[in-house]
């Protein structure tokens, strides 16, 4: 048997070492021929084990991410790929059919373009690329059917953080597709706005602990424009911008944590979590971003500038 047809009868296990095919046949698949700066499998999220220390995890973009499915009529919680910064390409094992989100990158087909927000198959040995994005930060690669690797406590999400879920996809994994769902798309394309910018607004409820901060640091809060740095990930984006000045000393017993939250560490910059956050932590938080607005977080590239404001404005 040669290597390469091995590699078509495997699929990815949860710790990342391939296992055959049921009954030893070549199942409908992706294999990574290439993963970009950073591709993981995600669905809808880990729910209900906060209480075991596990938190959520899930799509970053919520909104690309179920898009993708409906754009397929996949179920809501089908599995898919999200990459950052495009770079990821596949091969079709079997003929599959496929659609991409979010950041709009370049779609290539067997070397031909194609568009995002639209129904794409892919015969079998068809090659899909994705380019780099000229703005918004993560796209999500649908598979009508979903990406079918098996679940780790009741999610396919793979959570950097915890280092629970699959593996992150490396070169030459091939990755199982389900089974198709039985009705079928409505639409074979889907006019989106286009995600990410330059600047980026987001809405936010003060607190839980603003009461540790000054005036003036909830003023600056609301005023100044915070970048994105490099230094952020699926965990959460360090912003960096004017300092909050703390009204007290201390820190605070380790407390619950959200998607969403903006802690602040004794530095006075603000981290704002995002999908792969922890589930408690000591430092104080000075606001909550809306979950409405957390899509367009998880596409602010390092660069972007944020700017919050307060909800309900006054």
């Amino acid at each position: 048997m040669s290597p390469r047809t091995k590699r078509r009868e495997s699929v990815l296990s949860p710790k990342g070492e391939p296992f055959a095919a049921r009954g030893g046949r070549t199942a409908t698949a992706l294999e990574v021929l290439a993963t970009g700066p950073m591709t993981t499998v995600q669905d809808a999220g880990r729910f209900g084990h906060a209480a075991l220390g596990v938190g959520r995890s899930g799509a970053a973009d919520t909104d690309s991410y179920a898009l993708a499915n409906r754009l397929l009529a996949n179920p809501p919680g089908a599995a898919a790929l999200e990459t950052t910064l495009g770079g990821l390409r596949v091969r079709a094992h079997g003929a599959v059919t496929v659609a991409v989100t979010g950041a709009q990158a370049p779609v290539r087909v067997n070397g031909r373009g194609a568009a995002v927000n639209e129904v794409l198959h892919l015969p079998d040995g068809a090659e899909l690329a994705l380019g780099a994005p000229a703005r918004g930060l993560r796209s999500y690669l649908a598979v009508r059917g979903g990406v079918a690797v098996p679940s780790v406590l009741g999610s396919r999400s793979t959570d950097v953080l915890a280092g629970l879920g699959p593996a992150v996809p490396r070169v030459g994994d091939v990755l199982p597709v389900g089974a198709a769902p039985p009705t079928f798309p409505n639409l074979d394309h889907v006019p989106a706005r286009a995600v990410g910018g330059d600047r980026v607004e987001l809405r936010v409820e003060l607190g839980p602990r603003e009461d540790w901060f000054t005036e003036r640091a909830l003023a600056a809060l609301l005023s100044g424009d915070y970048e994105v740095t490099s230094r952020s990930d699926r965990v959460g984006a360090r912003l960096a911008g004017p300092p909050l000045e703390r009204s007290r000393e201390g820190e605070l017993p380790s407390e619950g944590m959200v998607a969403g939250a903006l802690q602040v560490p004794p530095g006075g910059e603000p981290v704002l979590f995002l999908a792969d956050h922890p589930v408690t932590g000591g430092y104080p938080v000075v606001a909550v971003v809306r979950s409405a607005d957390l899509p367009k977080a998880a596409q602010a590239r390092p660069g972007t500038r944020i700017r919050f404001v307060l909800w309900p404005g006054v």
